[in-house]
């Protein structure tokens, strides 16, 4: 199973480890575009701090970020998993995890970023701010400068297990799975339930959809589940107390889509 997570915004500090090792992140066929990115972040926030901070989407009070950009070859590091904070992460909690879950969370996790394309929560990074939304001077828009690359090295890292896509719409527009493997891919939209005057009403709340995500990722992993499609996925995360609804997709070459239905977050 390959779990797809988006980033962050926030982040943890740099780390006190070793600089950046760019070759030696997972899914080495995207070191090139790593690089090049890495570059145009670097050069955009050495030359015009303002510029930097129009492009990034910054506000004044984030102005210390493009600081942080500008060290990213020099900056400490630490393990992906450390560096993305949030809601998501806060539920996923990966350091309370006993050693098996973890070694399962180094394996089957992928966090999709602006910066790296994506990379493992195990893979040692500095911290950063540059989200898939941001056009870079040299690259373009992200999403797009990313599908290439994306394209070239994820059906090999899918296999031919389940893809669980948990990403946000900005970072589904760098990789779109396609063929068997977008037929073994399950998208998750997390609905909060309220009865409101005696009628059931559905919305799509962030701090909902992200805890639980972060939830059901974490509950995988504990349980050492291992679905091989996303029909199987369904009764997992059902036999794990979470409400699912979902339907075969009408048509072959097409991903699934699943609603996890909460009414409330502990």
């Amino acid at each position: 199973m390959l779990v797809l997570l988006p980033p962050s915004e926030g982040k943890a500090a740099s780390g006190r480890g070793a600089p950046l090792k760019i070759e030696s992140l997972s899914l080495p066929g995207l070191t090139g575009a790593r690089t090049a990115v890495l570059d145009a972040l670097v050069e955009l926030c050495a030359a015009d701090e303002e510029k930097a901070r129009g492009v990034l989407g910054l506000s004044e009070g984030l102005r210390g970020e493009i600081a942080k950009n500008v060290e990213l070859r020099t900056a400490g590091t630490r393990p992906a998993g450390e560096i993305y904070t949030g809601v998501l992460y806060d539920a996923l909690d990966l350091a309370s995890l006993d050693a098996a879950a973890r070694r399962r969370a180094r394996t089957s996790l992928l966090v999709f970023s602006g910066l790296w394309g994506a990379v493992r929560v195990g893979d040692r990074i500095p911290s950063y701010r540059c989200s898939m939304g941001v056009k870079l001077p040299g690259t373009g828009a992200l999403g797009a400068f990313w599908r290439t690359p994306m394209a070239e090295v994820m059906p090999e890292a899918a296999g031919d297990g389940l893809v669980l896509d948990l990403r946000s719409s900005a970072y589904t527009a760098a990789w779109k799975p396609k063929g068997a493997v977008a037929e073994r891919t399950a998208s998750v939209r997390v609905l909060h339930s309220q009865v409101v005057d005696g009628v059931e009403k559905r919305s799509v709340v962030s701090h909902f959809n992200k805890a639980t995500k972060g939830r059901i990722v974490r509950d995988l992993l504990v349980a050492g589940a291992r679905p091989k499609d996303p029909a199987e996925l369904v009764e997992v995360l059902r036999d794990l107390g979470y409400v699912v609804e979902a339907e075969a997709p009408a048509r072959s070459g097409r991903p699934w889509e699943l609603d996890v239905v909460v009414t409330e977050i502990h």
